[in-house]
């Protein structure tokens, strides 16, 4: 089989995965294709997310690399053997891959923990919301590129519903509330839909006020996706050349610590919804 082109976030956090799991057993790529009886360039293709693997040869190379944690294996298999065709799979060759990547991130998370010092957090935006700060790029997408980026940022907010199960948290700070984006009647209209999508029983919001003292993470934009087990667990963030996905364990546990700093810093949900509505009638 030809190896991929263009494979996935997801087919690459595998690859790297099982790289991961050599390295910690000390063995080198050739050690390994010797007694598998495979070829290096199966090998490195394997671990660059490039060429599939199978249950058998997964559950092979754990125990070649003596991995006792027979959850984190049964999450890579279930990785390895998925072949299900994601709704975002209909942007493919549309929208650039990192909006793919991230719908099929959120599909898969058991949790989403979100900090938005920039704008407010896509799953929680409206439709006018979106096109304005989609349309606010430069150079400027063409109109069909435009509505196809809104119409995947709205589809995305299905992994809300309550019967995915998949509880979401935002922290936001007070002037990505108040912020116009466009104007005043969007604006408006934005405070109203964080307001009843706080309402879900899986989400909660939590508002950080321009008041509140030692706060001083007006950078830290991120979103934090736990995995099916801990150490699948995947950081997005945006950066000047487009979007980055963390996983190396030292930086899921910097970017844990920097949610809890800011989470520390916000209103309690109750509080939260009380200073939107207040905002809200201020417009």
């Amino acid at each position: 089989m030809a190896p991929r082109s263009q494979p996935t976030a997801r087919q690459v956090r595998l690859g790297a995965e099982l790289r991961k799991l050599r390295d910690s057993a000390g063995m080198s790529a050739r050690e390994v294709v010797g007694i598998l009886s495979s070829t290096s360039a199966q090998m490195s293709q394997v671990e660059a997310g490039l060429s599939g693997v199978s249950e058998e040869r997964l559950r092979r190379l754990a125990a070649l690399y003596e991995c006792g944690d027979g959850a984190l294996i049964d999450a890579l298999v279930a990785m390895a053997t998925d072949r299900t065709r994601g709704w975002w799979e209909e942007y493919r060759g549309v929208l650039l891959a990192e909006f793919l990547d991230l719908a099929e991130l959120e599909h898969h998370a058991r949790y989403l923990q979100v900090i938005g010092t920039a704008h407010v957090p896509g799953l929680l935006q409206t439709e006018d919301y979106a096109r304005a700060v989609f349309g606010y790029w430069v150079p400027e997408p063409p109109e069909s590129e435009l509505e196809a980026q809104v119409e995947h940022r709205m589809r995305r907010r299905q992994v809300l519903a309550v019967d995915r199960g998949v509880e979401y948290e935002a922290v936001v700070h007070e002037p990505v509330l108040r912020t116009r984006v466009a104007d005043r009647r969007v604006a408006l209209d934005q405070l109203e839909e964080v307001l009843r999508q706080s309402e879900r029983p899986n989400v909660t919001v939590r508002v950080i006020p321009f008041g509140t003292d030692g706060f001083a993470g007006a950078s830290a934009a991120l979103l934090y996706a736990g995995g099916t087990v801990p150490a699948l667990d995947t950081v997005q963030r945006d950066t000047p050349y487009g979007t980055a996905f963390l996983d190396d364990s030292s930086q899921l546990l910097a970017m844990r610590t920097l949610f809890r700093k800011v989470e520390a810093a916000s209103l309690d949900p109750v509080k939260s919804r009380d200073f939107i509505h207040r905002l809200a009638k201020e417009l």
